[in-house]
């Protein structure tokens, strides 16, 4: 039980950066708790609907990830993710830039269903 479920948190975070490459705000909003908060690298805390507000209006540009580890931890209805990830990004009006990308996630799972409730950007 706990393999699968590890495995599925890998792939919510697989298919978090594929949403966010793409810009699918819909998709991100149902894998994103209505209380998710993003802490960025600056130490800005955003919620869900400015995030994806900004990813939406060209603030945060993404095109391409890369993921060297997953690491996955459940207990219970409750699990941490730390992902590592080569990120090709425009951020904030930059040009394109290649990250190094560690987050660090927190989720709930309600109802059989696993989401997001943090995240934590830094650099590796």
């Amino acid at each position: 039980m706990a393999d699968s479920e590890t495995e599925l948190i890998k792939d919510l975070y697989r298919r978090y950066w594929q949403y966010m490459i793409a810009k699918d705000a819909g998709a991100l909003r149902q894998l994103l708790d209505d209380e998710y908060y993003l802490t960025h690298m600056t130490g800005i805390r955003q919620s869900k609907e400015e995030f994806l507000s900004q990813l939406l209006d060209g603030t945060f540009n993404y095109y391409a990830a890369e993921h060297d580890s997953i690491e996955v931890s459940v207990s219970g209805d409750t699990a941490s993710m730390t992902g590592k990830s080569r990120v090709v990004a425009a951020v904030y009006g930059g040009s394109r830039h290649s990250w190094r990308l560690r987050g660090d996630f927190t989720l709930q799972k309600y109802n059989g269903i696993w989401n997001f409730t943090s995240s934590k950007a830094s650099t590796y």
